[in-house]
């Protein structure tokens, strides 16, 4: 046991404890000042006053988590950061050897997407007329954007989970290695995808301002969403690439879920279009809080914080699948090597 207490104190003193307690208390109180003093005249000001004490009693409640569990929950972070170069390199490898011997190179990761979005606003909005109905919806706004909008992000959910399931099968000669640190080869998968993440993000942008929906500081927020996305699939591949080693029907199983769930988000149709009584089952759906995240971003104009039921919903899955991940990754990957 002293031992253990020796090798990890020289980890965790490279992050001093007063020094990320501090900034994580200032970022606290700065998100509990934004969401005291907003002001929506259009709401129920009864309800936004609710939200507000709640909101302010879990920030104080993160805060309080934070102070106790520090030295627990700043294992695995502080191990990510030491590895860090170690991840970078491998994500790049990655990201460069999937198209290698290819003479298009990586031109063949953006076709893909970029002949999917056409091929879906050809069908639904010349074909079957979808842009009418959502304008007959209350959503006045190019379908071409209200398209891209919803796959960019669910591209790099799905390209980032089915990679990063399949992490330790790929890389199984670094499983077998005693030193390597395999938990960062989720990581590894997830950052190469948001590679490509990045570049139809960007693409986004322009189709957006080309339609008249210049950047402005609602923006901003998708890098809020996309910590969100990027904290969800890799919480998620913790558990699939733990369970495929031992079971590897998950893929395929995996793959039609994937298939199935990008129709119960609400990609290419709009939540409205729904009765009441039903939205709350696709909000149950994390992947509808970034979707709608994305577009809120891009053109809705609303803050993350107006959706705070949401907001709270999401982070509070995401917090359960981390835990049960990280926990089934822990007790498994004493057998990885046996296996693989």
């Amino acid at each position: 046991m002293a031992s253990g207490k020796r090798d990890r104190l020289p980890i965790i003193s490279e992050f001093p404890k007063k020094v990320v307690l501090g900034v994580y208390y200032i970022v606290a109180a700065v998100f509990m000042a934004v969401i005291v003093f907003h002001y929506n005249p259009f709401a129920d000001q009864e309800t936004e006053f609710l939200k507000k004490i709640c909101a302010c009693v879990l920030i104080i409640l993160s805060c309080i988590l934070m102070t106790v569990w520090y030295d627990k929950l700043m294992v695995l972070p502080v191990e990510l950061y030491n590895s860090r170069k170690l991840i970078w390199r491998l994500s790049v490898n990655d990201f460069k050897k999937r198209y290698a011997g290819s003479y298009m190179g990586i031109v063949w990761a953006l076709v893909q997407p970029v002949v999917t979005v056409l091929m879906y606003f050809f069908v639904f909005d010349r074909i079957f007329h979808q842009r009418s109905q959502m304008v007959a919806g209350g959503i006045d706004v190019p379908f071409v954007l209200f398209l891209t909008t919803g796959l960019v992000p669910w591209f790099f959910f799905n390209e980032a989970l089915m990679n990063g399931t399949t992490s330790l099968l790929e890389y199984n000669y670094l499983v077998k290695k005693v030193l390597f640190k395999i938990s960062i080869l989720p990581l590894i998968k997830v950052i190469a995808a948001l590679f490509i993440h990045v570049f139809f993000a960007l693409v986004m942008l322009i189709v957006a301002w080309l339609y008249g929906y210049a950047p402005s500081v609602y923006t901003l927020q998708l890098f809020y969403y996309a910590i969100c996305e990027f904290v969800l699939v890799l919480s998620l591949c913790y558990t699939t690439c733990a369970v495929v080693v031992f079971f590897r029907d998950l893929t395929q199983i995996l793959a039609i879920v994937l298939q199935v769930g990008q129709w119960a988000t609400p990609i290419m149709w709009d939540l409205n279009m729904l009765p009441d009584k039903f939205k709350w089952i696709i909000k149950l759906n994390p992947m509808t809080y970034i979707v709608n995240g994305y577009r809120s971003s891009v053109y809705g104009q609303e803050w993350f914080f107006e959706h705070f039921y949401s907001s709270t919903y999401f982070w509070i899955f995401v917090v359960v699948v981390f835990c049960i991940g990280s926990l089934i990754f822990k007790r498994s990957k004493t057998h990885f090597a046996d296996v693989l």
